[in-house]
């Protein structure tokens, strides 16, 4: 569904190429116009959707590499999820992380979105966790990086 004053000409997300995982998201403001994001700033960016999601799926929202290697533009809830029951605006939580300002324009390819199966888990109590190889190895406990 599109959102009141959306730019339906932008079309819906969609892959670039016949491999692709994730479906672009555009940037689609009412005005048609841009925003400028300083560095370290954020910004909701609204794509002009909203999704009905059938249940026991969710979309995640991520980055596109290119944005963040050239020009340090990230999603900070990166992952983002949204939601089988939600049916709100679509909007793209984006920063810059980067040493210049960066232009988003209506129009721009500002994240991609991928549909993914929900497993939902059942959580207990327990006296004792069963004895693994790594155990209690927490971060970089299994080599470098």
């Amino acid at each position: 569904m599109w959102d009141e004053g959306a730019d339906r000409s932008l079309g819906l997300p969609s892959y670039a190429t016949d491999g692709a995982a994730g479906a672009d998201l555009r940037a689609n403001f009412s005005d048609r116009g841009e925003i400028v994001l300083a560095p370290g700033a954020r910004a909701l960016v609204p794509t002009g959707l909203r999704l009905a999601i059938p249940g026991g799926w969710e979309v995640q929202v991520r980055p596109r590499s290119g944005l963040a290697l050239k020009h340090g533009i990230v999603l900070p809830n990166s992952p983002g999820t949204i939601d089988s029951d939600y049916r709100g605006p679509l909007g793209v939580i984006v920063m810059n992380a980067g040493q210049a300002a960066f232009v988003i324009a209506h129009g721009d390819r500002i994240a991609q979105m991928v549909a993914a199966p929900v497993a939902r888990a059942r959580f207990d109590v327990v006296e004792a966790l069963p004895e693994t190889v790594r155990g209690a190895g927490g971060f970089g406990s299994t080599g470098i990086g």
